[in-house]
């Protein structure tokens, strides 16, 4: 198992209702493909974007550590590239 964080852009105009689901989804996708999240939460709300995604010009940052395979995180990628609220996801490998 090797150490990841993901950083996701998530729509801004989402409530706080619907942002504790999508987070809840975020995590469950980690971990229905054997990761472990350690760590998780809300980076920056409402960040002005560089240049507009899907039309936005704001997102909102969620930042999670977690262990996984490495092959998890191809079908990781996969699932939240279905999901309408992920503007945009970044996935570093951490060196332990």
């Amino acid at each position: 198992m090797n150490k990841y964080e993901a950083m996701v852009i998530v729509k801004p105009d989402l409530s706080d209702d619907e942002k504790k689901v999508l987070f809840k989804q975020i995590e469950d996708a980690i971990a229905k493909n054997g990761g472990q999240v350690s760590q998780s939460g809300v980076w920056a709300e409402k960040r002005k974007l560089y240049f507009p995604i899907k039309k936005f010009q704001e997102g909102v940052y969620y930042l999670a550590a977690f262990d996984a395979p490495s092959q998890a995180i191809k079908e990781i990628r996969n699932i939240y590239k279905l999901n309408e609220n992920i503007l945009r996801v970044l996935f570093t490998r951490m060196d332990s």
